[in-house]
């Protein structure tokens, strides 16, 4: 079992290797200096256009059609069919990505990185991003205290800008 301050260290190299991934990917690059609580592009588009549905309708990342689009929160949601469009309007709460679709173990470090809708995981009938796999390793390592973690950090966080907290 390893100590907390190997998680942090692991954590960290985590955050560098995310950091580097951001910079040379700059479609998932967060916008810095945004206060919003959910992670978009400059137009506004959430999860890279990605249906949060469908990771519990369909057990995978699927890329939404713009034609099933709806406003909510402050974000832009695609889904890939009516359908799922439907369930969203109908609980939207029940789809949406925890900390406004930011990964979830850089809230559970004070920080807003951006969610990869290609590193997920459901935990607890809920959707949590990652910025990148090594990330996400690091974050499944303790689940339940990351969680906690980032509960506690978002209510702080959540109004901040990327470019504040990192």
């Amino acid at each position: 079992m390893k100590s907390n301050s190997t998680r942090s260290v692991l954590a960290a190299i985590g955050l560098a290797l995310a950091a580097t991934t951001v910079t040379a990917m700059p479609s998932f690059a967060v916008v810095e200096t945004s206060t919003s609580a959910v992670n978009t592009n400059e137009e506004g588009l959430a999860m890279h256009g990605y249906d949060p549905v469908a990771y519990f309708m369909s057990n995978a990342p699927t890329k939404g059609d713009k034609k099933f689009a709806v406003k909510h929160m402050g974000g832009t949601y695609f889904f890939a069919s009516a359908k799922n469009m439907k369930a969203f309007q109908a609980d939207p709460a029940a789809y949406l990505p925890q900390y406004g679709g930011f990964c979830a173990m850089g809230v559970a470090l004070g920080k807003k990185l951006d969610g990869d809708p290609n590193v997920w995981k459901i935990v607890d009938n809920k959707l949590y991003l990652n910025v990148n796999k090594d990330v996400s390793m690091a974050w499944q390592r303790d689940i339940p205290g990351n969680i906690e973690k980032a509960d506690d950090y978002w209510p702080e966080v959540k109004d901040q800008t990327p470019a504040a907290l990192n």
